[in-house]
């Protein structure tokens, strides 16, 4: 099976944003400048998380999802706010393929169950934020990592498996946004237990780091920091946007020092060079 290679795209409002630890949002500019970039790249799919949702109760990337569904052709999954069919049905509508649900699905599992039957399996992603305890252990959070459920990660898994979702999205919080490479042992936990696919995230500084996350047992890896800091190096000054965004910070080392940027060109390929099978970056 193909390895799946995902950006995943924050939204805060109408702009990208990025953060350590799920916190401290930047800026960083246009989702769609974004999102066209990747696709032309040769993006797998592509995940779209609203990050202040839960705040509001809603999910505001309707039109963003709108615009993107009309110009990129792979799969668009999105996050954020979704606490009811109906919403679940608006999304997809908007052109949405898949939506990830954490929040809503801790407070009432059912709700998986009712959006597998209604829009099938493979429409239903669960987002788990995984956090390591003191003593080892992995809990669920909800709210971009802020609310602890109390429930262990590994049986929550298997649970949302059985309940008929049809992937599963694992964040390390611990590692998400700082470089320093996916939690690997929290990664073999999950995917050794269920049998779905497991799309793991949260820590890529490298793209040895995405190979790292394969071989520990994730179907697919999604990454933020590698690729969003490589375009906007490459191609934002060049675009007119130089003074959109908080951008400037990029241009230090201190702070993203364990980042190196990538194209998924180079992802890909370094995949390859670990005799990792994934589609090749110009196949969009």
């Amino acid at each position: 099976m193909s390895i799946r290679v995902i950006p995943r795209l924050d939204i805060k409002g109408p702009n990208l944003v990025k953060g350590i630890h799920l916190e401290g949002l930047r800026v960083l500019g246009k989702p769609e400048d974004f999102a066209r970039h990747y696709y032309e790249a040769g993006a797998d799919e592509m995940i779209y998380q609203d990050v202040v949702a839960s705040l509001y109760g809603r999910n505001s990337l309707h039109q963003i999802v709108a615009r993107a569904a009309e110009s990129t052709f792979i799969p668009l999954t999105v996050g954020g706010g979704l606490r009811s069919v109906d919403d679940i049905r608006n999304v997809l509508r908007a052109g949405a393929d898949k939506v990830s649900l954490n929040t809503a699905a801790v407070n009432d599992p059912d709700l998986i169950s009712r959006a597998a039957r209604t829009f099938g399996s493979s429409a239903i992603v669960i987002s788990i934020e995984a956090i390591r305890q003191t003593d080892g252990r992995y809990l669920a959070f909800t709210d971009n990592g802020r609310e602890q459920t109390g429930t262990e990660v590994v049986s929550w898994a298997k649970r949302v498996e059985e309940l008929g979702a049809g992937e599963i999205c694992l964040t390390s919080v611990d590692r998400e946004g700082t470089g320093r490479g996916y939690d690997t042992d929290l990664i073999a936990q999950v995917a050794h237990a269920v049998s779905i696919p497991v799309i793991a995230h949260g820590g890529a500084g490298s793209a040895e780091h995405v190979a790292e996350a394969v071989l520990a047992g994730a179907s697919a890896v999604a990454f933020a920091s590698i690729v969003h800091y490589e375009f906007v190096r490459a191609h934002h000054r060049s675009e007119g946007h130089e003074e959109e965004g908080n951008t400037t910070f990029l241009r230090g080392d201190r702070q993203f020092s364990r980042v190196t940027p990538v194209s998924l060109q180079q992802i890909k390929d370094h995949l390859a060079s670990r005799g990792i099978e994934c589609r090749p970056a110009s196949a969009a």
